[in-house]
């Protein structure tokens, strides 16, 4: 019997052979912005592991949106090879791979995590690169110990853009199969959508047709770059975490515009926008953002992909089964089991066997258990 997480999912042309997506994870591990060896291991792991689809970490369009120091990059034509590599070894694995494109704006500059992930001073960030810098819609910073960002003209918001557009042309020469816009988690285009960290008077802000312009406008122009065939993802924080902030009719709304431009994936995450204490924190459980990807998906017809602490085969199913999302992603769990998309088919179809594995995998775990099948044998004797 096929379980409805491994029911095939034809989204325009890209047919994914399951509904597990490997979600992106920063690895900061890409100095000059160049993908390498880490990558093509960290990456083509999941693609053996049996994953429909890998998403990379958010890769930043230009040297001013990093994150960390060491993001990826795609905002010259120098990173595209290293990245066709990585996705060359991921479609002859079996799986398909998109790119997660990303501008940080005014949370540009933080270490990593295991550094601390404490954000950067505007020195520190001159001096290791003088083109990096904080942006956003407004002189507002994201939080404590974030400077002031500078405030975009309407020059910089199309230079932006042009960015994404360039990056996305990038992506298809490096053999992605779909591209996601980072519309979340406080980055650029998110501090565009909230009125916390918007307070333009121009066609950019003012109410929340203006907030909506920058993510609405950079998805049209991407998809006019990027191929009619190929499907076009955004991740969104349904709800940006802050009082007053961005909630989820919001998000319904802007998730209409968002199709009529030709997105057809909305990636449901949530949170971000600041690190004040004062925040709206969603309350972490298993599943807990599964909620956004119901609601989404059922008020617009969008197809939606559920992330957030989704570690168990059934309850991915269960997410499937119950119209909640049409994908699952899992991100957290990926680094603790690369292989649990197949173990997930395991648990939940045990007569496939180890048909799906690698064949340089297969053959030998199928030896594997014909032993261990006739030391059972023995023992009920």
């Amino acid at each position: 019997m096929v379980t409805a997480l491994f029911q095939p999912l034809r989204i325009r042309s890209l047919v994914l052979k399951n509904r597990i997506v490997i979600a992106p994870m920063m690895q900061h591990a890409a100095p000059g912005g160049f993908a390498n060896h880490w990558h093509l291991v960290h990456l083509g792991k999941f693609a053996l592991g049996g994953a429909g689809l890998i998403i990379t970490e958010s890769t930043a369009v230009s040297p001013v949106g990093r994150i960390g120091k060491d993001d990826a990059g795609l905002w010259e034509d120098a990173h595209i090879q290293p990245w066709r590599e990585v996705v060359d070894f991921v479609h002859q694995s079996g799986s398909a791979i998109g790119v997660q494109l990303g501008h940080a704006g005014r949370k540009a500059g933080s270490k990593a995590l295991w550094d601390g992930g404490q954000a950067l001073t505007p020195e520190q960030m001159l001096k290791e690169d003088p083109r990096w810098a904080r942006i956003g819609p407004s002189p507002i910073p994201a939080g404590p110990g974030w400077s002031i960002p500078h405030a975009m003209s309407i020059a910089a918001i199309e230079k932006v853009i042009g960015e994404f557009e360039s990056a996305a042309r990038r992506s298809d020469a490096a053999g992605f199969d779909t591209v996601e816009l980072h519309f979340g988690h406080g980055y650029l285009v998110t501090s565009f959508l909230s009125p916390v960290s918007n307070k333009r008077t121009d066609e950019y802000g003012v109410n929340r047709e203006g907030r909506m312009k920058l993510a609405v406008d950079l998805a049209s122009r991407v998809r006019a770059v990027w191929p009619k065939e190929k499907p076009l993802w955004c991740r969104l924080s349904v709800v940006d975490g802050a009082v007053d902030g961005w909630g989820e009719e919001d998000t319904i709304q802007l998730v209409h515009r968002l199709q009529s431009v030709g997105v057809d994936v909305i990636d449901c995450s949530s949170g971000g926008l600041t690190e004040q204490t004062h925040a709206l924190p969603v309350a972490r459980g298993l599943g807990f953002q599964v909620p956004f990807a119901r609601r989404i998906k059922s008020e617009t017809g969008v197809i939606t992909q559920a992330v957030g602490m989704i570690i168990d085969a059934h309850q991915a199913e269960d997410i499937l089964t119950s119209g909640s999302a049409d994908l699952v992603a899992i991100g957290r769990e990926a680094l603790f089991d690369p292989y649990w998309p197949l173990h997930a088919q395991w648990a939940l179809q045990r007569d496939t066997g180890f048909a799906d594995w690698h064949i340089r995998h297969k053959v030998w775990l199928e030896k594997r258990q014909t032993f261990l099948d006739s030391l059972s044998t023995q023992s009920d004797h």
